[in-house]
């Protein structure tokens, strides 16, 4: 088979993915295997691949083609999010700029605009995430605004309102008047922000006294409806009673006592704005306080605010502050860092807004979903440490504000037949609702007998967008509308879930929820909280800071592969990656590494020969290393370090095949390699494309195919996982060669121990330039620790003439130890005996040193008494190492002088 001299990653890509998808390698149906199943965290619709999804999807795959491997029957749900508020806003954002307002359209006018800018950028990131290499099973891909998704959240939210969790309710809610609508408290983000703190000065009604406070919006004064102080303060108890002016607008309002003021805040006296703050919302309510609402629904100024109607707050947050100067209400203002909301879509400050919206109860809810996680541990978190920001966030659960003021999203099922306050019903159509109407409204009553359709007005909101995705792991197999459907009693509960702990709040625990709630039983198993990417200089990487690569860009430069393994690399669960593009670089070379290392392995000719003893050793070795690493690795997987899995294996390939196992086995030059050893290394090098294919899955399809000819039936993607000592190969063979009952221990320990004899060998080499093919001769002394069947490889990766075993040390030669053994090299001619003296003398003084400062050490009574154990147990190893150092190069000088 004809072989390329350099692995072309883009054509091994697209010929492969195209392979696996023609084969249906990604595809399941239920069966009688285990299943494994993951549910994508869905992307939105218009989004592209950044590399956030780059890690999260690579570490999905993985786990994915793992379980594939090891004979599960996986399952990867692919899938799109709606998005309302970022679509919404894009579709808003490309009507302006054609000189159309979203306000001159009907709803069905905007919703024919969305669907068509849907259909045209939406499914781009999925395209993507298969150049990524992502085995999903296409044929499952889900969007959330699909009928059946839409049907099923539906279909929830009329279940949970007649269980009574879900209710309308006229409260203080989050406004983002950029996107014009309500969010959740965990869509907000708090912000330190340098502003002002602005100290006001309120006439006192009927006197020429004024009471001061301080606040950081003077444009919310045109709201005050009252003025407030703490009963025990004394500074203010004259007040008690009295009212006061508000400035500009002359509102007279009254001074009323309440100990929720903080008497060192400020003046010790606060403003009372019930329509734009909660918390003086709750003291308006308790008070009997008039509510004055100031802004329209952009955040401009309404008829309240007087002079200043039409104009953006923070327009008038300047020019009332001038105004107020002017006039004298304005007695001074200070530095003031505050913390501000802001909106986590649009970026635009928060304005807490009362209006009537939808609400979910939480607290009941959330009870099964808090003892899942932190008691009873049916779902495992990793890391482990998550669990406390879950703890906290369940523990103060509020309610979910569920309703949006947008078009595109789920309709809310509130269909209103007339003006009163319950004038309304919740049901799955209108047809429904209909009958639920005129059941509600009773036979006897005229209006129930003449109500059609027509007289329903079907609530203008749409349910917030993470309403949707809570039900994702159960709404993608029909669970809802069917909820014993065969897909989701096999299915479900998924696997793992791998996500971002940035919305463990708004997506984790709502599933978790959800699934109680609508299943009685956990979503998933496991979840696996990667980290946030971020540049060198430990920043959150953006399309506004101009630090986050081309994704695409990345994969054509090194190669999916290579930048899957550059990912991985530096990627521990719940850390924040920093991610270097240098790692893209060695992941790539880590593939021209298996690559090149596969052309010497197939250059080689075979021949019915005997296998030589090095040979027959390196693959018992190396059979027992492969079983010790894969133990090592499947640990990894089952406490989620992908990464040290990645690392593991990457050692493995790396340093014990390429590097020592096929110079082991290597023929001398132009020489045939036996078939019994070719075959044996044959055999390791595809468990080692096992391992690594789940990390580097075009690579090892390339070379698995290329090894031999293949039936689809035979293709890496569906091969076997490996075992441990499945026989397949030799390994740990009980005879005198190796050594009488040889355990993996022993001969890993023996080769280790033989390897350092090479490195001591080649290290002499490299010092004194003394090239390969000139014979050295060794004298080892001692000889504990070692085993003479090893000789031969030592021999044949240092060119040695002999070994030969002394009682005496030689003099005239080299010297290196390993642990209690002493080696020499006879020196050769060409070595400056002069110069090689100095450099003894000088290494030998150093080390002089180097006892000394840990023998002063030692003797302070103070360090040995207080430093740890294993702190003195290490100074004590240094302090033996540099002695037995020391005598080897005292021995080395007299032997050359």
């Amino acid at each position: 088979m004809d072989i390329p001299s350099k692995y072309d990653a883009q054509k091994a890509e697209n010929h492969w993915y195209d392979y696996w998808t023609e084969h249906k390698f990604f595809d399941s149906m239920p069966d009688r295997r285990e299943p494994y199943t993951i549910v994508i965290p869905p992307p939105n619709v218009t989004g592209v691949l950044h590399m956030g999804h780059m890690l999260n999807n690579t570490l999905q795959d993985v786990l994915i083609r793992r379980a594939r491997l090891m004979g599960k029957n996986a399952c990867w749900v692919p899938g799109m999010d709606h998005a309302s508020i970022a679509t919404e806003a894009k579709v808003v954002a490309k009507l302006k700029s054609q000189g159309v307002n979203k306000s001159d359209l009907s709803r069905e006018e905007f919703l024919k605009h969305a669907w068509e800018w849907t259909d045209e950028y939406g499914g781009v990131i999925l395209e993507q995430l298969k150049k990524l290499g992502c085995s999903c099973d296409w044929h499952r891909t889900r969007f959330t605004m699909d009928d059946e998704m839409y049907r099923s959240v539906i279909k929830a939210f009329v279940d949970l309102f007649e269980k009574g969790l879900v209710y309308r309710g006229h409260r203080m809610v989050n406004w983002d008047p950029e996107a014009q609508t309500t969010l959740s408290d965990e869509e907000v983000i708090y912000e330190e922000k340098q502003g002002l703190l602005y100290y006001l000065s309120y006439p006192i009604e009927g006197s020429d006294e004024t009471v001061t406070i301080a606040t950081t919006r003077p444009e919310t004064i045109l709201g005050d409806t009252a003025i407030c102080i703490n009963p025990n303060d004394e500074r203010f108890r004259h007040l008690k009673g009295k009212k006061a002016i508000v400035p500009i607008c002359g509102r007279v309002v009254p001074i009323i006592e309440d100990e929720y003021v903080d008497m060192e805040f400020g003046t010790g006296c606060l403003k009372i704005t019930p329509a734009h703050d909660i918390n003086d919302k709750a003291l308006g309510d308790k008070h009997d306080l008039e509510t004055v609402d100031i802004f329209n629904a952009d955040a401009t100024l309404n008829s309240f605010g007087l002079q200043y109607e039409g104009k953006d707050r923070f327009t008038v947050r300047k020019e009332i502050t001038k105004e107020l100067e002017e006039k004298g209400f304005l007695v001074k203002t200070e530095n003031y860092v505050n913390k501000v909301g802001t909106s986590e879509r649009t970026r635009a400050v928060i304005e807490p807004r009362l209006s009537d919206q939808w609400f979910l109860k939480m607290e009941e809810l959330a009870q099964p979903a808090l003892k899942a996680v932190l008691e009873t541990e049916e779902i495992r978190f990793f890391p482990k440490k998550f669990e406390n920001t879950y703890r906290h966030w369940m523990e103060n659960i509020r309610d979910w504000n569920i309703s949006r003021q947008l078009w595109w999203g789920q309709r809310i099922p509130a269909y209103y037949y007339g003006d009163g306050q319950d004038d309304f019903v919740v049901a799955e159509s209108p047809e429904e609702a209909l009958e639920k109407a005129k059941t509600k409204l009773g036979k006897k009553e005229t209006k129930a007998e003449t109500l059609t359709l027509a007289d329903l007005r079907q609530d203008e909101d749409v349910l917030d967008t993470w309403f949707s995705s809570w039900l994702w792991p159960i709404s993608v197999f029909n669970g809802i509308l069917e909820p014993d459907n065969k897909e989701i009693n096999y299915y479900y509960p998924t696997s793992d879930l791998v996500t971002g702990p940035d919305i463990i709040f708004f997506w984790v625990a709502r599933m978790i929820v959800a699934g109680y709630e609508f299943r009685d039983e956990r979503p998933f198993k496991n979840v696996y909280f990667t980290g946030l990417v971020r540049d060198k200089q430990r920043r959150k990487m953006s399309k506004s800071l101009g630090n986050s690569p081309d994704a695409l860009k990345l994969m054509e430069t090194y190669g999916a592969d290579g930048v899957r393994v550059g990912l991985l690399l530096s990627s521990a669960a719940g850390n924040d990656l920093m991610f270097d593009e240098d790692l893209c670089q060695q992941g790539k070379n880590f593939a021209n590494k298996i690559w090149n290392g596969f052309r010497l392995l197939m250059g080689w000719e075979v021949s019915d020969l005997p296998q030589p003893e090095a040979s027959k050793l390196g693959i018992a070795w190396y059979s027992a290393k492969f079983d010790r690493t894969l133990a090592e690795i499947e640990d990894h997987f089952d406490k989620y370090r992908i990464s040290d899995a990645l690392m593991a294996i990457y050692k493995l390939v790396w340093d014990d095949y390429s590097s020592w196992l096929l110079e082991i086995i290597k023929p001398e030059y132009q020489k045939p390699i036996d078939r019994t050893t070719y075959n044996a290394v044959i055999g390791l090098f595809e468990k080692n494309l096992k391992l690594l294919h789940p990390f580097m899955p075009f690579l090892t399809e390339e070379v698995w195919q290329h090894i031999t000819e293949r039936t689809p039936e035979e293709a890496l993607v569906v091969a076997k996982w490996p075992s441990i000592r499945d026989g397949d190969i030799p390994s740990g063979q009980e005879d005198d060669s190796i050594a009488p009952g040889s355990t993996d221990s022993e001969l890993i320990r023996r080769f280790n121990f033989a390897a350092e004899v090479v490195s001591g060998v080649r290290n002499i080499r490299k010092e004194k330039n003394i090239p390969m093919k000139e014979e050295l001769e060794l004298f080892v002394k001692n000889e504990e620790n070692t085993s003479k069947n090893w000789d031969v490889i030592v021999k044949k990766l240092t060119n040695l003439s002999q070994i030969s075993y002394v009682e005496a040390s030689v003099d005239g030669a080299l010297t290196f130890r390993v642990k209690s053994n002493e080696y020499f090299i006879p020196v050769s001619e060409a070595i400056d005996i002069e110069v090689e003296i100095e450099k003894l003398e000088e290494e030998l003084k150093y080390t002089r040193g180097f006892l000394k400062s840990v023998q002063n050490k030692l003797a302070n009574e103070r360090f040995v008494n207080n430093a740890p154990k294993q702190v003195i147990d290490r100074e004590r190893k240094k302090q033996v190492d540099a002695e037995a150092k020391i005598e080897t190069l005292e021995k080395s000088l007299r032997s050359l002088g």
